[in-house]
């Protein structure tokens, strides 16, 4: 007996030690559950701050560092282009070719440089300094009316393989396909949004072939989206011409050609702003009405579709 009692408080003993996991004590003395050091794991670090405030001082430093080389580029290297490029250039235009031998060249150049991929920015500016603006914007719209049209008569050599190179940017595929669908005078006016738009043009008039687009839509907007464009080439060729013999010439401006320059520098700048962002708002607008009204899947093979290619073609 007396060992059995020495048992019972021992045992009591050791159950005071080590409580039931169900008693009150368990629960809110020595509980199982998370404790408060577990739940600062879920909650926001003070390393999330950190990356953010040294993403920012790293885009501070990025934006200092383009203003320092925008300022060393403007300081050294327009006159160098100026001295070294521009001037020479004009010189040689001036001496080696005459005017309507020029007027072929550069048409040839507006015409042949799409077909390439090649940004045909700095024929329009020669265009507009030498020709100015009634036989220069004849020239630019010559020139890029052919080089719209070749490129679109290719692709539709190789329409296949541009549909399968379209399919691994499904992005791009969708914004080309909006210029395809509807009728004649939707078609008429996405292409001219297209066109004053940022999407690249030269890429748009290959890409442009594997959709429904009819060609009378596609070269009545091209050329008028191409409009606005060639005026401001023009006004830009037309400026640098006028720094240039300021720079390296005997003309000086005067107040009222002062004023007139920078008022229109600030008109050209507007407006082509202005044109871009209502281009991309538009377009944005079109995919988001053709969004809502058509399920995604089938709205892409209603604009890229293989199968039509040869009745299209006939």
């Amino acid at each position: 007996m007396p060992n059995t009692s020495k048992e019972l408080d021992k045992n009591e003993a050791d159950s005071g030690q080590h409580p039931r996991e169900d008693s009150e004590y368990v629960r809110l003395v020595v509980s199982n559950e998370p404790t408060a050091d577990g739940m600062d794991v879920l909650q926001p670090q003070p390393a999330s701050r950190s990356r953010t405030f040294s993403w920012w001082i790293k885009a501070f430093v990025c934006c200092i560092f383009a203003i320092i080389l925008l300022l060393v580029f403007l300081k050294w290297g327009v006159p160098f282009l100026f001295e070294k490029v521009l001037i020479p250039i004009m010189q040689w235009e001036a001496t080696a070719f005459g005017r309507p031998v020029l007027a072929v060249v550069l048409v040839s150049s507006l015409a042949l440089f799409p077909v390439f991929l090649i940004p045909s920015g700095p024929s329009m500016w020669l265009a507009g300094m030498i020709f100015g603006y009634d036989f220069g914007f004849l020239i630019i719209m010559v020139g890029t009316t052919i080089g719209m049209v070749l490129p679109y008569l290719v692709g539709l050599l190789f329409r296949e393989r541009i549909h399968h190179w379209l399919k691994k940017w499904p992005q791009t595929a969708a914004v080309v396909r909006l210029a395809g669908e509807g009728d004649w005078f939707h078609q008429f006016k996405v292409v001219a949004l297209f066109r004053v738009s940022p999407f690249p043009y030269t890429i748009f008039n290959y890409a442009v072939v594997v959709t429904s687009m009819k060609f009378w839509p596609y070269l009545c907007g091209s050329i008028t989206g191409m409009i606005p464009e060639a005026f401001i080439y023009i006004y830009s060729g037309r400026l640098i011409r006028t720094l240039a013999d300021v720079r390296y010439g005997n003309h000086h401006f005067t107040t009222v050609e002062i004023v007139y320059n920078v008022v229109s520098l600030i008109i050209a700048i507007i407006t082509t702003v202005a044109f871009t962002v209502y281009a991309k708002r538009a377009l944005n607008d079109l995919g988001n009405r053709e969004t809502d009204m058509e399920d995604g899947s089938a709205s892409y093979r209603g604009g890229l579709q293989i199968e039509k290619l040869p009745d299209e073609k006939r």
